[in-house]
């Protein structure tokens, strides 16, 4: 009798230890479902773009979009341009400038429909603060001993000061004296360090080294032919389209552009 009391116990104990494991991978299977719906989205966005994107924005849209995370790339808007055609996993692409956008437009690497001119930018030139060197206006740089801008191969702030410089019959003046950094926060630390008495960034990068550089003028009124304008849009190969759409979504609303304006960035034309 107690030898079949000693069976039935041991056979309900298995019964139920089957049942936990059955449960716990019920539990297993509802967590990883949940993860499932948990999305990361890549930005591929112009360096001049990070303080403003990591500080508040990405901040601001996760918190209202808990299922989506959103992850920087920085850099040139040339490099990244190239990063893209070479097939990098990226959502949503921001450029600097138009030339980059329009050209991965016209090679069917962006959604076009998306294309949006989001924002303007300036073009200034800076001197570290104190400006020993004494510069009054753009055509004061050929005066500067060593001059840092963005190499115009590859970042749009250098193909701007190219052009206004060129413009300004300067370009070719000061070639022996410029250092090129590779994307427009080089160029900014440069100047920052006293490693260089002059430099060319966006204006939304000055002001956020104001206690270190001084604004000495914007380019010269017709000195570039088109506005600064950053454009933003959907990589057409994106593998979350629809969060990709969100997120571009969030950085035209009032609350993002209030974001970009206390930047010094201004709505693109």
């Amino acid at each position: 009798m107690r030898k079949q009391i000693r069976m039935t116990a041991a056979v309900l104990l298995a019964a139920g230890m089957l049942a936990g494991c059955s449960n716990g991978a019920k539990e297993t299977e509802t967590t990883s479902a949940n993860d499932s719906k948990h999305t990361e989205i890549r930005v591929a966005a112009a360096a001049s773009l990070k303080n403003a994107f990591e500080n508040e924005l990405i901040p601001m849209f996760e918190e209202q979009n808990p299922d989506i995370t959103v992850t920087g790339i920085y850099d040139s808007s040339g490099k990244l341009q190239t990063q893209i055609e070479e097939g990098l996993d990226a959502d949503v692409f921001m450029s600097a400038a138009q030339k980059q956008m329009n050209a991965l437009n016209d090679e069917g690497l962006i959604d076009t429909e998306s294309i949006t001119d989001l924002l303007e930018n300036k073009i200034v030139l800076i001197v570290p603060s104190g400006n020993a060197a004494e510069l009054k206006n753009f055509a004061d740089i050929q005066e500067a001993a060593s001059i840092a801008l963005g190499d115009p191969a590859s970042v749009p702030a250098g193909q701007y000061a190219e052009e206004a410089l060129t413009n300004l019959g300067i370009w070719d003046k000061i070639q022996d004296k410029v250092s090129f950094g590779s994307n427009v926060t080089e160029v900014l630390n440069q100047v920052t360090a006293s490693s260089a008495d002059a430099g060319i960034v966006y204006a939304t990068d000055a002001a956020s080294m104001a206690d270190k550089v001084e604004v000495v003028a914007e380019a010269p009124e017709g000195s570039l032919a088109k506005p600064v304008i950053y454009p933003v849009a959907v990589v057409k190969k994106s593998a979350h389209p629809q969060e990709a759409k969100t997120f571009e979504a969030f950085l035209k609303s009032d609350e993002a552009m209030s974001v970009f304006a206390s930047y010094g960035f201004s709505a693109g034309s």
